[in-house]
């Protein structure tokens, strides 16, 4: 069987260490083949080039670069695909009409969160419902709240959760290594992990902090990421607060900087499942997440960690606060964590699943 995935580029992101993720487990199928269409030369994770698989890059001269259908149309008649797997809504534009064209199945897998508040009227419900949803054969999402909230019919409906590669842990810098490297010189550690963008809700992160740090200041709070938002979001920290609540941006190494955390905090409110609370996971730090979306579907309430309200600073502090409190606690969620990541979001257990749904494609007769 011969698979063709369709992205924006590799950068980081949920959707990105997906797919990568997923390669790693289908190169391991002697009976397929993969290639993947790069619609940018945005690779930040450059050790795709060590997995066999078929790369291009077809750069578009803007977002809706309509010029772009014939060059996938090219790639298609030359590679002929089974199965097209689409993993982003423009993607998914170009993608649905050629599968129909060269006679492959279509897999759109553009839904990657939950939006709370779509409508009708929201021009990415228009294109789903109306345009690509109608002509995929399956309509896939990681988390059962992604396919809710884009209603999406029954019998189109898949659901794969993410899977952990835990390799990814086996070569971490060492902790003192890290907190010399950063400057990091408190007892404790609590961290976020995302894209500065306003679903984010860094704020909320940030304000907390400062409630923390105005009682205490044996804490460090540490941001990973960049984007839109992040100037914003280091103005509101005070000047006195600046040592405490650090802003380290893009990084390479991000799981040897997550295990320097006590705590992993995620308090965005549109997701699907998050590749940051499975990286706390198996890292075996306790979790505090907004109870939106996919996090509900990963973090189990008083295990492994916290579900709070969206924009609730007075919940997450005195979460945080409880779990820096009382060691064991914290120690006990962080093992719990790791414990349903091994057993529930492996990468065998992904791959598998993914396997089973291209097979779905072509039922036996």
């Amino acid at each position: 069987m011969k698979i063709l995935h369709i992205i924006p580029g590799l950068n980081s992101g949920g959707a990105e260490r997906q797919l990568i993720e997923l390669l790693k487990g289908l190169v391991k199928k002697d009976n397929i083949e993969v290639g993947v269409i790069l619609l940018s030369d945005a690779i930040d994770y450059a050790y795709v080039y060590d997995i066999n698989v078929n790369i291009h890059i077809l750069k578009r001269k803007y977002k809706k670069d309509f010029g772009i259908f014939k060059k996938i149309y090219n790639i298609c008649m030359n590679f002929k695909p089974d199965v097209i797997h689409s993993w982003e809504q423009m993607c998914s534009v170009y993608s649905m009409p050629i599968a129909k064209l060269v006679g492959a199945k279509f897999i759109n897998g553009m839904i990657r969160f939950s939006p709370s508040n779509f409508t009708i009227y929201h021009h990415k419900w228009f294109l789903a419902t109306r345009f690509t949803f109608m002509f995929s054969d399956y309509i896939l999402s990681n988390s059962y709240a992604g396919l809710r909230s884009y209603n999406v019919p029954e019998v189109k409906s898949v659901c794969i959760h993410n899977g952990f590669d835990f390799a990814r842990i086996k070569s971490i810098q060492k902790a003192e290594y890290i907190k010399t490297k950063h400057n990091i010189t408190s007892i404790n550690t609590v961290g976020m992990v995302a894209r500065f963008e306003k679903r984010k809700d860094y704020e909320t992160f940030i304000e907390s902090a400062k409630n923390i740090l105005k009682k205490r200041n044996d804490v460090t709070f540490i941001t990973i990421g960049d984007g839109e938002t992040l100037q914003y979001c280091m103005d509101l920290v005070p000047l006195e607060h600046r040592e405490n609540i650090r802003f380290l941006g893009k990084q390479t190494d991000v799981e040897s900087i997550i295990n320097i955390f006590d705590i992993g905090v995620l308090v965005s409110y549109e997701e699907g499942i998050s590749n940051s609370i499975m990286e706390y996971m198996a890292l075996e730090k306790p979790v505090i997440a907004t109870n939106h979306g996919g996090n509900e579907e990963i973090v189990i309430e008083n295990k492994t960690g916290f579900l709070i309200r969206t924009k609730d600073i007075r919940s997450l502090t005195e979460k945080i606060e409880y779990l820096l409190d009382n060691k064991d606690v914290a120690k006990a969620m962080g093992r719990a964590g790791r414990e349903r990541l091994e057993k529930d979001f492996s990468l065998e257990k992904m791959t598998e699943a993914y396997i089973n749904l291209y097979a779905k494609c072509f039922p036996t007769t």
